[in-house]
Formats: C-alpha cells, structure tokens, sequence
C-alpha cells in the first residue's frame, strides 16, 4: 500500500454477509480487497485499500448490500492510515485468504506410504 492509499473496512455479521461485501466493494469501487479477518463469535471484517474517495464509495455500497445492511455491524475508512496502522492490519489481525497448511496425521502418512509400496 502507498502512502497516498486509504483503507476501508467493513464489518459483518456471517460469512456470507463477508463475502457479499466484499463482492460490492469490488464491483462499487476501484478498490483491492487487502484481507479478511475473523475476531469472533461470527464477526468477520473485509479490508480494502485504494483511493479515498474509492475506499468510501466501497464502503458505502456494502453497507447497503441486501444481506449485509441487517449484518452490517460497523463500517470506517482511514485516509491515509499510518504504517504502524498498516503493520497491525498485517501481521496481527489474522487472515482469512492465506492458505491454512495441514499436516498429515502420522498413521494416515504410513497408510499412505504403504499403499504405495
């Protein structure tokens, strides 16, 4: 993100309520969604960056989506956020959009090594 970028962010009540306002933002604004993170008991907030003017009207638009304006539980945009802002959204409010690395339980491993064989 470049210092003239704001960021949005929305927060819902349900995944489905998430991914619709994430769907708006995009389609509203020419905004990028930067990370969704789940706090909660259901809550998951959509970040988005771009223009400030951008990062409103996003804002804005899924505020107003069908499934998000009775899930809609809060909603802000920061013009240009400072990079100790930035670093939080990255490194410690989590994300939903990284893949999660599984492991293979040991004897599912063997089971599998021995069906090779």
């Amino acid at each position: 993100m470049n210092l003239n970028e704001s960021m949005g962010f929305v927060e819902t009540f349900g995944i489905a309520a998430a991914i619709e306002a994430a769907d708006i933002m995009l389609k509203a604004a020419n905004v990028k969604v930067k990370t969704v993170a789940n706090a909660d008991a259901g809550l998951i907030t959509v970040f988005c960056h771009g223009d400030l003017a951008s990062c409103q009207a996003a804002v804005d638009a899924a505020k107003a989506g069908p499934a998000v304006s009775g899930n809609c539980i809060n909603s802000h945009s920061i013009p240009r956020p400072s990079q100790d802002v930035q670093g939080l959204v990255d490194k410690h409010i989590g994300n939903l959009l990284k893949p999660v690395k599984t492991k293979k339980p040991k004897a599912a491993a063997k089971k599998a090594d021995q069906t090779k064989k």
